[in-house]
């Protein structure tokens, strides 16, 4: 080879050496950029602990990014750290920590739970304001009987001593007993009592069973029996040796009918109160009332054996639902040998309510001393459970009392009726002793 030649392959060889010095240079220069890009498209997509220099493409297909995120235990397309997220999801209305709805829904509970127990505070005050009220206007209906009985007495004057005068020669001292069992000495009790007792044959102890002698004469009496309680009141009757009187309505059936027995069978006087208890039917006219009087006789009788001859009326003889004149049924009684007794004490247990035990127990005692007879109303009705509640007090309250015995109603009860249903004439001629209260 020529010395010429020798020196063209030799530039050749240093151009082409240089070229690719030239080549490569560029190609680290390049791959130091592209490495810096890439660390930074790693930071930002995957955050910290990816390797500065490495060289992955700056974009990525999505199936390779999902694997990639799977990969790396985070769901795809979310960025930045669980913090920042968490703060994040913070920052949006209408979120909540979890539990505050529980939490919220507890609250409103307990505010409606105070909201009612408010209420029902409110309700028992209101209860015991009424039952205060009611328990005042009792005592003032008491008060006001009481007054108009007082005023009664002065008008027609001292009946017992009139009736006295009219009966002949007996003698004051004598204590001879009239047709009602007392002792017809101006109505009044002498203190040789129990002298006058023996005088008539009658022992002291015969005559505080009979009420001979006696001051204060009390019946108690049920009425509109009988019920599912009646068998307590009679027990409660039977542990203080009481005797009483239930004026009873047509009720049947076996468990009534074992009642009116037990009623017999204790002693105790059984009286009439009508069968229906129906006010419309009862006092539509005398016949309806003779049908009723005698449905329920015959009904009693058939039952116990006892013919009763003793009535209440129902509402009592003054009531005014009759539209008929009540004289007229006092009279039928009167023709057929029936007495009827009203009352001249009441419970107060006649309403639709239930009466405190201690307004009963007040209403049943408080006036007795009043009275040479008290007949007493009560009802044997199963709810009233205060008036069965109430009676042992009742009794033992006046079995304390001076002078005051307790006893059934009898033939020779004195009538106590709350109207004037007699003529002037039989009124007059009539031997037993009657007290009314107009």
């Amino acid at each position: 080879m020529s010395e010429r030649n020798r020196s063209k392959d030799c530039i050749s060889k240093d151009e082409t050496a240089l070229r690719d010095t030239r080549k490569n240079n560029v190609s680290k220069e390049t791959g130091k950029k592209t490495g810096k890009a890439q660390a930074g498209n790693n930071v930002k997509n995957s955050g910290a602990g990816k390797p500065a220099g490495a060289t992955k493409s700056t974009r990525e297909p999505s199936g390779q990014a999902g694997r990639s995120a799977k990969a790396a235990g985070k769901p795809p397309g979310r960025t930045g750290s669980p913090d920042r997220r968490e703060a994040r999801r913070e920052q949006l209305p209408g979120t909540a920590k979890p539990g505050m709805a529980q939490r919220i829904g507890m609250l409103l509970w307990i505010l409606l739970c105070g909201v009612l127990l408010l209420r029902v505070w409110d309700l028992n005050q209101s209860i015991g304001t009424l039952r205060d009220r009611l328990d005042k206007l009792t005592r003032l209906a008491v008060e006001q009987r009481d007054r108009l009985e007082q005023y009664a007495k002065q008008v027609r004057g001292d009946g017992q001593t009139l009736q006295s005068e009219g009966a002949g020669s007996a003698p004051a001292s004598g204590g001879k007993p009239d047709s009602s069992g007392e002792a017809n000495n101006g109505g009044r009790t002498e203190a040789g009592g129990d002298g006058d007792s023996q005088e008539s044959g009658v022992a002291p102890e015969a005559a505080a069973v009979s009420g001979q002698g006696v001051a204060h004469k009390v019946y108690l009496t049920f009425d509109d029996g009988p019920s599912e309680k009646t068998e307590e009141i009679l027990d409660i009757l039977e542990k203080y040796n009481v005797k009483a009187t239930f004026f009873v309505v047509g009720r049947e059936g076996e468990e009534a009918e074992e009642a009116l027995r037990k009623i017999v069978e204790a002693g105790h006087t059984l009286g009439m109160h009508s069968y229906t208890h129906k006010y419309d039917e009862i006092y539509d006219s005398v016949e309806s009332f003779a049908a009723d009087f005698q449905k329920e006789q015959d009904y009693l009788y058939e039952v116990t054996g006892v013919k009763s001859m003793v009535y209440r009326f129902p509402g009592g003889s003054s009531n005014t639902v009759s539209t008929r004149d009540m004289r007229e049924f006092a009279r039928y009684l009167d023709d057929i040998g029936v007495c009827f007794f009203d009352w001249n004490i009441s419970s107060g247990d006649g309403g639709g309510f239930l009466v405190p035990v201690e307004t009963l127990v007040e209403n049943c005692t408080a006036t007795i001393k009043d009275h040479s007879t008290s007949v007493v109303l009560m009802h044997d009705v199963d709810w009233k459970t205060t008036t069965r509640e109430a009676l042992p007090v009742i009794i033992e309250t006046i079995q304390a009392m001076d002078d005051t015995v307790l006893l059934p109603i009898t033939e020779d009860t004195a009538l106590i009726q709350h109207i004037q249903w007699q003529d002037e004439k039989k009124e007059d001629d009539t031997v037993r002793k009657q007290e009314r209260m107009w």
